[in-house]
Protein backbone atom coordinates (compact mmCIF):
# COMPACT_ATOMS: atom_id res chain seq x y z
CA UNK A 1 0.00 0.00 0.00
CA UNK A 2 3.22 2.10 0.63
CA UNK A 3 3.92 1.85 -2.97
CA UNK A 4 0.52 2.46 -4.24
CA UNK A 5 0.27 5.91 -1.57
CA UNK A 6 4.13 6.83 -2.69
CA UNK A 7 3.00 6.86 -6.59
CA UNK A 8 -0.02 8.68 -6.11
CA UNK A 9 1.80 11.84 -4.43
CA UNK A 10 1.19 15.28 -6.25
CA UNK A 11 4.29 16.38 -7.22
CA UNK A 12 5.81 19.19 -9.93
CA UNK A 13 6.16 17.33 -13.58
CA UNK A 14 9.10 19.76 -14.26
CA UNK A 15 11.97 18.59 -16.47
CA UNK A 16 15.12 17.91 -14.75
CA UNK A 17 17.40 20.61 -16.80
CA UNK A 18 14.95 23.41 -16.03
CA UNK A 19 10.80 24.18 -15.87
CA UNK A 20 8.38 22.60 -18.09
CA UNK A 21 7.67 25.60 -20.37
CA UNK A 22 11.67 25.33 -21.08
CA UNK A 23 11.06 22.04 -23.35
CA UNK A 24 7.40 22.47 -24.46
CA UNK A 25 7.34 25.43 -26.90
CA UNK A 26 4.54 26.47 -29.21
CA UNK A 27 6.32 24.39 -31.95
CA UNK A 28 6.72 21.56 -29.55
CA UNK A 29 2.85 21.70 -28.62
CA UNK A 30 1.72 21.89 -32.33
CA UNK A 31 3.84 18.55 -32.94
CA UNK A 32 1.98 16.39 -30.11
CA UNK A 33 -1.57 17.42 -31.50
CA UNK A 34 -0.39 16.49 -35.33
CA UNK A 35 1.07 13.34 -33.38
CA UNK A 36 -2.27 12.69 -31.62
CA UNK A 37 -4.48 13.49 -34.63
CA UNK A 38 -2.49 10.74 -36.95
CA UNK A 39 -2.39 8.11 -34.01
CA UNK A 40 -6.42 8.22 -33.53
CA UNK A 41 -7.09 8.62 -36.99
CA UNK A 42 -6.18 5.14 -37.76
CA UNK A 43 -9.30 3.91 -35.36
CA UNK A 44 -11.74 5.54 -38.03
CA UNK A 45 -10.33 5.23 -41.08
CA UNK A 46 -12.01 1.82 -41.96
CA UNK A 47 -15.57 3.06 -41.48
CA UNK A 48 -16.31 4.39 -44.63
CA UNK A 49 -14.09 1.74 -46.35
CA UNK A 50 -15.78 -1.05 -44.97
CA UNK A 51 -18.22 -2.17 -47.71
CA UNK A 52 -15.15 -2.33 -49.64
CA UNK A 53 -12.97 -3.97 -47.80
CA UNK A 54 -14.98 -6.56 -47.09
CA UNK A 55 -16.06 -7.17 -50.76
CA UNK A 56 -12.07 -7.37 -51.56
CA UNK A 57 -11.31 -10.22 -49.19
CA UNK A 58 -14.68 -11.78 -49.69
CA UNK A 59 -15.83 -10.85 -46.06
CA UNK A 60 -19.16 -11.83 -44.73
CA UNK A 61 -21.18 -9.22 -43.36
CA UNK A 62 -20.53 -10.24 -39.70
CA UNK A 63 -16.79 -10.44 -40.02
CA UNK A 64 -16.90 -7.18 -41.88
CA UNK A 65 -18.57 -5.62 -38.65
CA UNK A 66 -15.76 -6.92 -36.56
CA UNK A 67 -13.47 -5.03 -38.42
CA UNK A 68 -14.55 -1.96 -36.21
CA UNK A 69 -15.81 -3.63 -33.02
CA UNK A 70 -12.18 -5.46 -33.14
CA UNK A 71 -10.94 -2.08 -34.08
CA UNK A 72 -12.42 -0.11 -30.36
CA UNK A 73 -12.03 -3.62 -28.30
CA UNK A 74 -8.37 -3.37 -28.97
CA UNK A 75 -8.45 0.78 -28.27
CA UNK A 76 -10.10 -0.25 -25.28
CA UNK A 77 -7.47 -2.83 -23.66
CA UNK A 78 -5.02 -0.21 -24.34
CA UNK A 79 -5.95 2.20 -22.41
CA UNK A 80 -6.09 0.04 -19.35
CA UNK A 81 -3.00 -1.90 -20.10
CA UNK A 82 -0.56 0.74 -22.04
CA UNK A 83 -1.00 4.29 -20.91
CA UNK A 84 -0.52 3.76 -17.48
CA UNK A 85 2.88 2.52 -18.26
CA UNK A 86 3.90 6.31 -18.92
CA UNK A 87 3.94 6.75 -15.27
CA UNK A 88 6.87 4.51 -14.51
CA UNK A 89 8.61 4.61 -17.93
CA UNK A 90 10.59 6.87 -20.08
CA UNK A 91 7.78 8.71 -22.06
CA UNK A 92 9.98 9.81 -24.98
CA UNK A 93 10.36 5.89 -25.57
CA UNK A 94 7.34 4.82 -24.61
CA UNK A 95 6.22 6.64 -27.32
CA UNK A 96 8.50 6.08 -29.87
CA UNK A 97 8.48 2.68 -29.29
CA UNK A 98 4.34 2.70 -29.44
CA UNK A 99 4.38 4.31 -33.02
CA UNK A 100 7.01 2.09 -34.28
CA UNK A 101 4.87 -1.37 -33.75
CA UNK A 102 1.88 0.94 -34.32
CA UNK A 103 3.54 1.05 -37.76
CA UNK A 104 3.99 -2.70 -37.71
CA UNK A 105 0.12 -2.96 -37.27
CA UNK A 106 -0.90 -0.81 -39.99
CA UNK A 107 1.45 -2.33 -42.48
CA UNK A 108 -0.03 -5.62 -41.17
CA UNK A 109 -3.60 -4.16 -42.40
CA UNK A 110 -2.68 -2.79 -45.70
CA UNK A 111 -0.90 -6.32 -46.79
CA UNK A 112 -3.65 -8.30 -45.70
CA UNK A 113 -5.26 -11.16 -47.91
CA UNK A 114 -7.21 -12.91 -45.56
CA UNK A 115 -10.03 -12.10 -43.02
CA UNK A 116 -8.08 -13.26 -40.04
CA UNK A 117 -4.80 -11.63 -40.81
CA UNK A 118 -6.78 -8.14 -41.16
CA UNK A 119 -9.04 -8.67 -38.28
CA UNK A 120 -5.74 -9.26 -35.81
CA UNK A 121 -3.94 -6.37 -37.76
CA UNK A 122 -7.03 -4.09 -36.73
CA UNK A 123 -6.74 -5.33 -33.15
CA UNK A 124 -3.20 -4.58 -32.58
CA UNK A 125 -3.63 -1.31 -34.51
CA UNK A 126 -6.45 -0.15 -32.39
CA UNK A 127 -4.67 -1.45 -29.19
CA UNK A 128 -1.01 0.72 -30.24
CA UNK A 129 -2.96 3.79 -30.83
CA UNK A 130 -3.25 4.44 -27.50
CA UNK A 131 -0.23 6.36 -27.80
CA UNK A 132 -2.34 9.48 -28.27
CA UNK A 133 -3.25 9.36 -25.25
CA UNK A 134 0.42 8.85 -23.75
CA UNK A 135 0.79 11.61 -25.51
CA UNK A 136 -1.76 13.95 -23.40
CA UNK A 137 -0.78 12.40 -20.66
CA UNK A 138 3.37 13.31 -21.82
CA UNK A 139 2.11 17.22 -22.67
CA UNK A 140 0.49 17.66 -19.33
CA UNK A 141 3.22 16.65 -17.46
CA UNK A 142 5.22 19.29 -19.44
CA UNK A 143 3.64 21.82 -18.66
CA UNK A 144 3.53 24.18 -15.95
CA UNK A 145 0.35 24.87 -14.13
CA UNK A 146 -0.31 27.99 -15.14
CA UNK A 147 -0.22 26.98 -19.01
CA UNK A 148 -1.67 23.15 -18.44
CA UNK A 149 -5.28 23.93 -20.02
CA UNK A 150 -4.25 25.51 -22.67
CA UNK A 151 -1.29 22.76 -23.57
CA UNK A 152 -4.21 20.09 -22.99
CA UNK A 153 -6.69 22.25 -25.36
CA UNK A 154 -4.53 22.36 -28.72
CA UNK A 155 -3.05 19.13 -27.89
CA UNK A 156 -6.75 17.84 -27.36
CA UNK A 157 -7.80 19.75 -30.62
CA UNK A 158 -5.41 17.76 -32.83
CA UNK A 159 -6.94 14.42 -31.45
CA UNK A 160 -10.43 15.62 -32.29
CA UNK A 161 -9.38 16.68 -35.92
CA UNK A 162 -7.91 13.06 -36.20
CA UNK A 163 -11.15 11.56 -35.48
CA UNK A 164 -12.74 14.01 -37.33
CA UNK A 165 -11.07 13.92 -40.64
CA UNK A 166 -10.13 10.38 -40.43
CA UNK A 167 -13.43 9.59 -42.63
CA UNK A 168 -12.95 12.02 -45.23
CA UNK A 169 -9.47 11.14 -45.71
CA UNK A 170 -10.05 7.72 -46.17
CA UNK A 171 -12.40 8.10 -48.61
CA UNK A 172 -10.13 10.29 -50.63
CA UNK A 173 -7.03 8.10 -50.53
CA UNK A 174 -9.22 5.17 -51.53
CA UNK A 175 -10.95 6.84 -54.47
CA UNK A 176 -7.75 7.82 -55.64
CA UNK A 177 -5.35 4.75 -54.98
CA UNK A 178 -7.53 2.49 -53.04
CA UNK A 179 -8.35 1.05 -49.59
CA UNK A 180 -4.83 -0.02 -49.04
CA UNK A 181 -3.12 2.70 -49.41
CA UNK A 182 -4.99 4.70 -46.61
CA UNK A 183 -3.23 2.15 -43.94
CA UNK A 184 0.40 2.42 -45.84
CA UNK A 185 -0.30 6.27 -46.17
CA UNK A 186 -0.35 5.93 -42.46
CA UNK A 187 2.16 3.88 -41.66
CA UNK A 188 4.84 6.08 -43.34
CA UNK A 189 3.24 9.30 -41.31
CA UNK A 190 3.63 7.24 -38.47
CA UNK A 191 7.25 6.39 -39.15
CA UNK A 192 8.06 10.07 -39.63
CA UNK A 193 6.31 10.83 -36.37
CA UNK A 194 7.65 8.29 -34.56
CA UNK A 195 11.96 9.73 -35.88
CA UNK A 196 10.84 13.53 -35.56
CA UNK A 197 9.30 12.83 -31.86
CA UNK A 198 12.48 10.96 -31.06
CA UNK A 199 14.58 13.53 -31.61
CA UNK A 200 12.63 16.60 -30.08
CA UNK A 201 10.91 14.78 -27.23
CA UNK A 202 12.92 15.80 -23.99
CA UNK A 203 14.65 12.16 -22.64
CA UNK A 204 13.63 13.11 -19.27
CA UNK A 205 10.36 14.31 -18.02
CA UNK A 206 10.81 14.48 -14.42
CA UNK A 207 8.39 11.75 -13.95
CA UNK A 208 9.65 10.22 -10.35
CA UNK A 209 10.83 6.63 -10.17
CA UNK A 210 8.68 3.70 -8.96
CA UNK A 211 9.18 0.66 -7.46
CA UNK A 212 5.25 -0.27 -8.57
CA UNK A 213 5.19 -3.47 -10.73
CA UNK A 214 3.12 -3.75 -13.52
CA UNK A 215 0.12 -5.46 -11.56
CA UNK A 216 0.45 -3.17 -9.02
CA UNK A 217 0.35 -0.76 -11.69
CA UNK A 218 -2.61 -1.27 -13.35
CA UNK A 219 -4.44 -2.34 -9.60
CA UNK A 220 -3.51 1.44 -8.72
CA UNK A 221 -5.28 3.20 -11.59
CA UNK A 222 -8.91 1.43 -9.82
CA UNK A 223 -7.85 3.06 -6.80
CA UNK A 224 -7.50 6.42 -8.24
CA UNK A 225 -11.08 5.72 -9.24
CA UNK A 226 -12.32 5.08 -5.39
CA UNK A 227 -9.98 7.89 -3.93
CA UNK A 228 -11.10 10.37 -5.77
CA UNK A 229 -14.76 11.62 -6.20
CA UNK A 230 -13.67 14.42 -9.16
CA UNK A 231 -12.27 11.76 -11.00
CA UNK A 232 -15.60 9.34 -10.68
CA UNK A 233 -17.46 12.45 -11.95
CA UNK A 234 -15.63 13.61 -14.70
CA UNK A 235 -15.47 10.14 -16.19
CA UNK A 236 -19.18 9.46 -15.47
CA UNK A 237 -19.13 13.40 -17.39
CA UNK A 238 -17.17 12.15 -20.29
CA UNK A 239 -19.17 8.80 -20.81
CA UNK A 240 -22.03 10.80 -21.57
CA UNK A 241 -20.86 13.24 -23.27
CA UNK A 242 -19.25 10.66 -25.89
CA UNK A 243 -22.03 9.12 -25.83
CA UNK A 244 -23.95 12.15 -27.72
CA UNK A 245 -20.98 12.47 -30.15
CA UNK A 246 -21.11 8.80 -30.76
CA UNK A 247 -24.80 9.20 -31.35
CA UNK A 248 -25.11 11.82 -34.11
CA UNK A 249 -21.62 10.27 -36.19
CA UNK A 250 -22.33 7.28 -35.69
CA UNK A 251 -25.79 7.69 -37.49
CA UNK A 252 -25.85 11.25 -39.41
CA UNK A 253 -24.56 9.24 -42.68
CA UNK A 254 -27.93 7.19 -42.93
CA UNK A 255 -30.59 10.06 -43.06
CA UNK A 256 -27.50 12.40 -45.51
CA UNK A 257 -27.77 9.34 -48.11
CA UNK A 258 -30.90 8.95 -48.09
CA UNK A 259 -34.12 10.82 -49.59
CA UNK A 260 -34.27 13.46 -50.24
CA UNK A 261 -30.93 14.62 -49.57
CA UNK A 262 -29.17 11.49 -50.71
CA UNK A 263 -25.75 12.80 -50.39
CA UNK A 264 -23.10 11.10 -52.11
CA UNK A 265 -19.84 9.14 -49.49
CA UNK A 266 -17.54 12.21 -50.56
CA UNK A 267 -20.31 14.79 -49.76
CA UNK A 268 -21.03 12.59 -46.20
CA UNK A 269 -17.56 12.64 -45.14
CA UNK A 270 -16.65 16.43 -45.75
CA UNK A 271 -18.94 17.06 -42.35
CA UNK A 272 -16.35 15.88 -40.94
CA UNK A 273 -14.70 18.98 -41.68
CA UNK A 274 -17.35 21.54 -40.33
CA UNK A 275 -17.01 19.63 -36.94
CA UNK A 276 -13.49 20.35 -37.01
CA UNK A 277 -14.20 23.16 -37.00
CA UNK A 278 -16.18 23.24 -33.68
CA UNK A 279 -13.14 21.01 -32.06
CA UNK A 280 -11.03 24.17 -32.12
CA UNK A 281 -13.22 25.50 -29.15
CA UNK A 282 -11.04 22.83 -27.13
CA UNK A 283 -8.21 25.73 -26.98
CA UNK A 284 -10.68 28.31 -26.04
CA UNK A 285 -11.85 25.73 -22.93
CA UNK A 286 -8.57 25.21 -21.95
CA UNK A 287 -7.17 28.78 -21.46
CA UNK A 288 -10.51 29.60 -19.56
CA UNK A 289 -9.21 26.29 -17.41
CA UNK A 290 -6.35 28.16 -16.72
CA UNK A 291 -8.07 31.01 -15.47
CA UNK A 292 -9.97 28.81 -12.91
CA UNK A 293 -13.58 28.80 -14.23
CA UNK A 294 -13.66 25.70 -15.22
CA UNK A 295 -17.26 24.92 -13.59
CA UNK A 296 -18.70 27.50 -15.77
CA UNK A 297 -17.16 26.15 -18.67
CA UNK A 298 -18.64 23.01 -17.77
CA UNK A 299 -22.00 24.31 -17.24
CA UNK A 300 -22.27 26.84 -20.77
CA UNK A 301 -21.02 23.43 -22.49
CA UNK A 302 -22.97 21.01 -21.59
CA UNK A 303 -26.31 23.60 -21.81
CA UNK A 304 -24.96 24.22 -25.53
CA UNK A 305 -24.72 20.18 -26.05
CA UNK A 306 -28.54 19.99 -25.45
CA UNK A 307 -29.47 22.70 -27.20
CA UNK A 308 -27.71 21.49 -30.14
CA UNK A 309 -29.92 18.80 -30.48
CA UNK A 310 -32.77 21.32 -31.79
CA UNK A 311 -31.12 22.65 -35.29
CA UNK A 312 -29.98 18.67 -36.03
CA UNK A 313 -33.59 17.90 -35.38
CA UNK A 314 -34.17 19.46 -39.03
CA UNK A 315 -30.87 17.78 -40.96
CA UNK A 316 -33.84 16.35 -43.43
CA UNK A 317 -35.29 19.51 -44.39
CA UNK A 318 -32.29 22.12 -43.81
CA UNK A 319 -28.43 21.25 -44.09
CA UNK A 320 -27.78 24.98 -42.46
CA UNK A 321 -29.13 23.59 -39.32
CA UNK A 322 -27.30 20.67 -39.29
CA UNK A 323 -23.81 22.52 -39.66
CA UNK A 324 -25.08 25.05 -36.59
CA UNK A 325 -25.91 21.65 -34.48
CA UNK A 326 -22.96 19.83 -35.82
CA UNK A 327 -20.84 22.81 -34.69
CA UNK A 328 -22.55 23.68 -31.27
CA UNK A 329 -22.26 19.65 -30.46
CA UNK A 330 -18.49 19.29 -31.18
CA UNK A 331 -17.80 23.19 -29.85
CA UNK A 332 -19.51 21.78 -26.56
CA UNK A 333 -18.34 17.89 -26.02
CA UNK A 334 -14.48 19.41 -26.48
CA UNK A 335 -14.66 21.95 -24.41
CA UNK A 336 -16.28 19.34 -21.46
CA UNK A 337 -13.64 16.73 -22.58
CA UNK A 338 -10.64 19.49 -22.21
CA UNK A 339 -11.90 20.82 -18.97
CA UNK A 340 -12.18 16.91 -17.63
CA UNK A 341 -8.22 15.85 -18.23
CA UNK A 342 -7.31 19.42 -17.27
CA UNK A 343 -9.07 18.97 -13.76
CA UNK A 344 -7.93 15.04 -13.24
CA UNK A 345 -3.71 15.43 -14.34
CA UNK A 346 -4.01 18.19 -11.88
CA UNK A 347 -5.51 15.77 -8.62
CA UNK A 348 -2.03 13.60 -9.30
CA UNK A 349 0.35 14.55 -12.29
CA UNK A 350 2.68 11.86 -11.44
CA UNK A 351 0.18 9.36 -11.96
CA UNK A 352 -0.73 11.67 -14.91
CA UNK A 353 -0.61 8.27 -17.22
CA UNK A 354 -3.31 6.38 -15.18
CA UNK A 355 -5.74 9.26 -14.38
CA UNK A 356 -6.19 9.85 -18.60
CA UNK A 357 -6.06 6.25 -19.17
CA UNK A 358 -8.71 5.42 -16.92
CA UNK A 359 -10.69 8.69 -17.74
CA UNK A 360 -10.41 7.44 -21.30
CA UNK A 361 -11.66 3.78 -21.62
CA UNK A 362 -15.37 5.63 -20.02
CA UNK A 363 -14.76 7.63 -23.23
CA UNK A 364 -14.57 4.30 -25.06
CA UNK A 365 -17.59 2.99 -23.60
CA UNK A 366 -19.60 6.03 -24.23
CA UNK A 367 -18.66 6.08 -27.62
CA UNK A 368 -19.77 2.59 -28.01
CA UNK A 369 -22.90 2.79 -26.59
CA UNK A 370 -24.04 5.90 -28.56
CA UNK A 371 -22.97 3.95 -31.57
CA UNK A 372 -24.57 1.22 -31.08
CA UNK A 373 -28.00 3.08 -29.56
CA UNK A 374 -28.42 5.19 -32.27
CA UNK A 375 -28.15 3.20 -35.58
CA UNK A 376 -30.85 0.50 -33.48
CA UNK A 377 -32.62 3.71 -32.85
CA UNK A 378 -32.69 4.88 -36.15
CA UNK A 379 -33.53 1.56 -38.11
CA UNK A 380 -36.63 1.19 -35.92
CA UNK A 381 -37.74 4.81 -35.49
CA UNK A 382 -35.86 7.04 -37.49
CA UNK A 383 -33.82 10.12 -37.11
CA UNK A 384 -36.15 12.03 -34.53
CA UNK A 385 -36.16 9.25 -32.36
CA UNK A 386 -32.05 9.68 -32.56
CA UNK A 387 -32.30 13.21 -31.47
CA UNK A 388 -34.55 12.63 -28.99
CA UNK A 389 -31.87 10.20 -27.87
CA UNK A 390 -29.19 12.43 -28.34
CA UNK A 391 -30.94 15.26 -26.15
CA UNK A 392 -32.06 12.94 -23.48
CA UNK A 393 -27.98 11.91 -22.99
CA UNK A 394 -26.93 15.72 -23.31
CA UNK A 395 -29.66 17.19 -20.35
CA UNK A 396 -28.53 13.80 -18.48
CA UNK A 397 -25.19 15.02 -18.22
CA UNK A 398 -26.04 18.73 -17.55
CA UNK A 399 -28.24 17.28 -14.73
CA UNK A 400 -25.20 15.47 -13.43
CA UNK A 401 -22.97 18.80 -13.42
CA UNK A 402 -25.72 20.74 -12.14
CA UNK A 403 -26.06 18.63 -8.85
CA UNK A 404 -22.99 18.05 -8.57
CA UNK A 405 -20.48 21.33 -8.69
CA UNK A 406 -21.50 22.43 -4.96
CA UNK A 407 -19.69 19.50 -3.63
CA UNK A 408 -16.84 19.72 -6.33
CA UNK A 409 -15.68 23.40 -5.96
CA UNK A 410 -13.26 24.54 -8.87
CA UNK A 411 -9.98 23.73 -8.49
CA UNK A 412 -8.62 26.10 -11.21
CA UNK A 413 -5.62 24.39 -12.92
CA UNK A 414 -3.61 27.41 -11.87
CA UNK A 415 -0.08 27.23 -10.27
CA UNK A 416 -1.35 27.12 -6.57
CA UNK A 417 -3.70 23.92 -7.39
Amino acid sequence: MTDHCEALTPRAAAGTGGGPADVLSRGVVLLFAVACGTAVANVYFAQPLLVTVGHDLAMSPALVGGIVTLTHVGYGLGLFLLVPLGDVTDRRRLVVAQLLLLVVALATVATAHTAAVLLAGMAAMGLLAVVTQTLVAFAAALAPPARRGRVVGLVTSGVVTGILLARTAAGVLADLAGWRSVYLASAALTVLLALVLHRVLPRHTGAPPTTLRYGQLLRSTVTLFARERLLRLRALLGLLIFAAFSTLWSSIALPLSEAPLSLSHTAIGAWGLVGAAGALAAVAAGRLNDRGLSQRTTGIALALLAASWLPLAFTRSSLWALAVGVILLDLAVQAVHVTNQTLIHALHPDAGSRLIGGYMVFYSIGSATGAIAATSLYSAAGWGAVCTLGAAISCLAFALWALTRSATPDPAATPTA
